[in-house]
C-alpha cells in the first residue's frame, strides 16, 4: 500500500490486567508504558524544526527523563521500519528493542540517539506483537505508538485495534496528529479519539496529556438516591464492567463515608464503563464516561425497602423457602428463607412460600425505609400409617377440585407430612391388589398447629 498522507501521530492504547485496583492503592499502582517508534522511510521528511524522527526521539528522550522520576514505572521501546530499506518491501520489521525492566532509561535514550529510519510502517503487526511485551503482572498496561502515516502493509490497525478491546487487551486509543484533514482524520476514529498537533509545542502537550492519563486514576462516587433524590441508601456491591469488552474492571462495596457520603472510588478515565448495582432486583447504569481532572459524580434511583416473611410458631423446624418475583412479568428476583429480612427496591412484587401446599401472595408492596411483614398460616403435620406397602398419594380440596400435591413415598408404611391449613384426600392401594375397589380413600382437615393420624388401612 502506497501511503499518499504523512503525518506525525500519536496512539495511545491502555492495556489492563484483570485484577481490581481499589481506591486505597491507588498511590502504589504500577504502570508499564510501551513506547512503539515509526523509523519507516517517510519519517526523514521535515517537519517543524527538523525531520520528524529527530523531534519524535527528541521528544521521547525528554519523557524518559520525567518518567524516571517515577519508580512505579518501567518503561520499553518497540520500533518499526528500521531493521529493512523499504524496497523491497518488508512488513515483518518490527521489534521490542528495550524491554522493561527498572531504569533502563537510559538505554532507551541511547538507543533513540543511533536508530535511523529506513523501512516501511506495519503498524497492525507492531500492535499485535506489542500485546505481548508486557510482563504478567498486575500492572496497569499502556502503548504510545508514534507514526508519521497510515499502515503500510496489508494490515488493519482499525481490526487489531477492535478485536483487541472485544477480547479486553486494550482499550480505547486516543489519535493524535498534525496537518490532517478532516478525511483522514475519520481513517482514525475506528481506532480511537483524535487529536490535532498542530505544531512541536501542541504536541508536546499533548504527550504530557497522555502520559497524565496513563499514570493517574479519576475520581468517582456513586449516589444512590432515595425517593427524595437524597444518596442516603448504600451497602449494597457495585460492578464496574468494561462497556465494550464486557470484562469486570472493578469491583466495590457501596460505602457512607464517616460524613454521610458516598465514600470516593478511583476509575481509570481510559474506559467507557457499564455499572451493575446489586440491588434486588439489579440495575444496570450504560455508557459511564469520565471526565479527567474532576470529581465525577454517578447518580442511580435505588429507593430500597424490606421484606420479612415470618414464621409461624410451634411446627416449623426449618425456614421456608420464598420465591420472590417481579409482579408484572413473573421473573424471579430472588429465593429467601422464612425468618429473614432481605432489602429489595421499593415497588409490588408477588411471593411464592414454598409450604405445602404452596402459597401464593399477589402483591406485596415494599417501601422505602419500611419493613413490609407478611405471615402466612400455621400448619399442621398429618401422620399417614397403612399396614402394607403400596401406591398412593395426598390432594387438596381447590375451588377447581382435588390437586395431587405429594405421592406417598415406595415402601411406605409410617409416613409424616407438614401441610397448611386446609381439607385434602388421601388415596392409598397396598401392593399386590389390582382392583379399583381395593384402594383406601380417606378425608380430613388439618387446622392451624393440629396434629392428627390417618389410618390407610
Amino acid at each position: 500500500m502506497i501511503r499518499s498522507i504523512k503525518i506525525i501521530s500519536i496512539l495511545f492504547v491502555i492495556l489492563f490486567g484483570m485484577t481490581k485496583i481499589e481506591a486505597q492503592n491507588k498511590k502504589n499502582a504500577c504502570s508499564h508504558i510501551l513506547f512503539i517508534l515509526d523509523a519507516s522511510n517517510s519519517m526523514t521528511n521535515k517537519w517543524e524544526t527538523g525531520r520528524r524522527i529527530d523531534v519524535a526521539k527528541r521528544m521521547l528522550s525528554n519523557i524518559m527523563d520525567s518518567l524516571s522520576q517515577y519508580p512505579n514505572v518501567q518503561v520499553a521501546l518497540r520500533v518499526y521500519g528500521h531493521q529493512k530499506q523499504v524496497s523491497p518491501q518488508d512488513c515483518s520489521d518490527t521489534k521490542l528493542e528495550i524491554p522493561f525492566a527498572k531504569n533502563n532509561h537510559e538505554a532507551i535514550k541511547t538507543f533513540l540517539s543511533r536508530v535511523q529510519p529506513r523501512g516501511t510502517t506495519p503498524i497492525a503487526r507492531s500492535l499485535q506483537e506489542a500485546a505481548n511485551d508486557f510482563p504478567d503482572d498486575n500492572c496497569r498496561r499502556v502503548i504510545v505508538l508514534l507514526t508519521d502515516g497510515i499502515e503500510a502493509c496489508d494490515g488493519d490497525p482499525c481490526a487489531v485495534s477492535h478485536d483487541l478491546q472485544q477480547r479486553g487487551i486494550i482499550l480505547e486509543p486516543f489519535v493524535v496528529g498534525i496537518g490532517l484533514d478532516r478525511g483522514f482524520q475519520k481513517t482514525f476514529e475506528c481506532i480511537g479519539k483524535y487529536y490535532d498537533a498542530t505544531d512541536e509545542s501542541r504536541f508536546s502537550e499533548i504527550m504530557e496529556i497522555i502520559i497524565t492519563q496513563a499514570l493517574n486514576t479519576t475520581s468517582a462516587q456513586v449516589n444512590l438516591l432515595d425517593l427524595y433524590g437524597h444518596p442516603t441508601e448504600t451497602n449494597v456491591n457495585l460492578t464496574f464492567y468494561n462497556s465494550l469488552s464486557g470484562l469486570t474492571r472493578y469491583n466495590y462495596m457501596h460505602t457512607l463515608n464517616y460524613r454521610g457520603n458516598p465514600d470516593t472510588l478511583y476509575l481509570d478515565p481510559g474506559i467507557e464503563y457499564r455499572l451493575k448495582v446489586h440491588t434486588l432486583p439489579p440495575i444496570y447504569v450504560d455508557s459511564i464516561t469520565l471526565q479527567q481532572g474532576i470529581h465525577n459524580i454517578i447518580a442511580v434511583d435505588a429507593a430500597m425497602g424490606f421484606l420479612l416473611v415470618k414464621d409461624p410458631k410451634g411446627i416449623i423446624t426449618q425456614p421456608i423457602k420464598i420465591i420472590v418475583k417481579n409482579r408484572k412479568t413473573g421473573e424471579v428476583i430472588h429465593v429467601q428463607n422464612s425468618g429473614e429480612k432481605v432489602q429489595y427496591r421499593t415497588g409490588n412484587y408477588m411471593l411464592e412460600v414454598l409450604t405445602t401446599p404452596s402459597i401464593n401472595i399477589d402483591s406485596v408492596n415494599i417501601r422505602q425505609n419500611h419493613t413490609t411483614t407478611v405471615e402466612f398460616p400455621r400448619p399442621g403435620i398429618v401422620n399417614f400409617v397403612n399396614n402394607s406397602e403400596g401406591q398412593g398419594g395426598i390432594y387438596h380440596h381447590t375451588e377447581l377440585g382435588p390437586e395431587l400435591i405429594q405421592s406417598f413415598p415406595e415402601n411406605m408404611r409410617f409416613h409424616s407430612v407438614t401441610l397448611q391449613p386446609g381439607k385434602y384426600m388421601a388415596m392409598f392401594r397396598p401392593i399386590g391388589k389390582q382392583e379399583t375397589m381395593a384402594v383406601v380413600k380417606r378425608e380430613f382437615e388439618i387446622k392451624p398447629g393440629e396434629i392428627i393420624r390417618v389410618l390407610l388401612y
